[in-house]
């Protein structure tokens, strides 16, 4: 670290980006004070999601569940109807049980020691150094890609920061330049500068309150940082759904595998298929026969749902059908359009949901 940090002015620098985010950060409902839990889950919330998107869910999850014990004595079909919609489910999966432990280890209070909120599910180094630095203070760093992005400009960092040991020269370079004062601010900073000013593929760098420390702008190199490494291209899968309705009304669904994608919420009955939308019907009938015992009469809906993860694109066509009976232990449970309403869905089967009502109102 002595050649990155060999006469980089660690005191202006501070002072100059913790002086701005005192003068311009935003109004952000989880900085209405430091409680830790609320941090905590904002944090959560935050990883891989928008500021812009994470709000209305923060305000609602706060609400529904105020504080640690309430979460830790919350059903989790009802954790998870309050996240639908926010995606990468394992991370309120692994908070509700986190939270839980610290409801029964440390009598509700979020521990105020780095190594103990580390060892809790789905802690990790980032979400560790965010906590424990903006609601206790403490000196940790929290490193994810915006701050990578941001301090491999102003370091002049040319090293990958797809590689995990490259994580490690950041971690180590952070813990050499953050405020020992006031970390909760310094490290909030870097998250707020690489969200307004430093962006990925055009920064405002004529607006950055540090830009005189930034190695990067100074040999005009601010544009070809940080090195990454590309993604594997996603795999692109066809599939068939089924809305199915009896004749009362009620809409048949499942339950997803505790275990994968998507696990624990709730869905149409579907499949992955091979061929175009002709053959697809035939496959998800061959499909439901057989998986479910349900011989519906499927009609064509007009339009297919696509869903982008982050490794994988669903492309899926969709069908409606009656049905009277099911097989017993197929998994199927009946509810009503207004039951619905208190079943977590993920996001394509929302999708499948809005346009099927879409067609059927016509």
């Amino acid at each position: 670290m002595k050649t990155i940090l060999s006469d980089f002015p660690i005191d202006s620098f501070q002072k100059d980006l913790i002086g701005w985010f005192q003068r311009e950060q935003r109004i952000l409902p989880w900085r209405e004070n430091s409680d830790p839990y609320r941090v905590w889950v904002s944090e959560i919330m935050l990883q891989q999601t928008r500021v812009d998107t994470v709000i209305p869910y923060f305000l609602n999850f706060m609400e529904k569940f105020p504080d640690v014990q309430s979460l830790a004595k919350a059903d989790e079909e009802q954790v998870m109807k309050a996240w639908e919609g926010l995606g990468y489910y394992s991370r309120v999966r692994n908070l509700q049980f986190a939270v839980r432990e610290v409801s029964e280890a440390y009598d509700g209070i979020v521990p105020a020691d780095p190594g103990k909120f580390g060892e809790l599910k789905g802690v990790g180094p980032y979400t560790k150094g965010a906590v424990m630095s903006i609601a206790y203070n403490i000196p940790e760093p929290a490193v994810d890609g915006n701050v990578m992005r941001v301090m491999s400009r102003i370091l002049l960092i040319d090293e990958d920061i797809a590689k995990p040991k490259t994580r490690k020269l950041f971690d180590t370079a952070i813990r050499e330049v953050i405020s020992k004062d006031n970390p909760s601010d310094f490290n909030q900073a870097l998250m707020e500068l690489g969200a307004l000013i430093c962006t990925p593929s055009s920064p405002s760098c004529l607006l950055c309150p540090v830009r005189e420390h930034c190695q990067a702008f100074a040999e005009g190199r601010q544009h070809e940082l940080p090195v990454k490494s590309k993604k594997k291209k996603q795999k692109s899968m066809l599939m068939a759904a089924a809305v199915l309705r009896d004749s009362s009304g009620s809409y048949w669904i499942r339950k997803r595998p505790s275990e994968g994608l998507l696990a624990n919420l709730w869905e149409f009955p579907n499949c992955e298929t091979v061929s175009d939308t002709l053959t697809q019907k035939e496959e998800l009938e061959t499909y439901l026969i057989r998986e479910l015992e349900a011989i519906p009469e499927l009609t064509p809906v007009e339009g297919v749902i696509q869903h982008v993860f982050s490794h994988l694109i669903w492309n899926i066509a969709l069908f409606a059908g009656i049905v009277e009976n099911v097989k017993e232990g197929s998994g199927l449970v009946k509810v009503t359009e207004e039951e619905m309403k208190q079943y977590a869905f993920p996001v394509p089967h929302q999708k499948i949901f809005k346009l099927y009502l879409e067609k059927e109102n016509k």
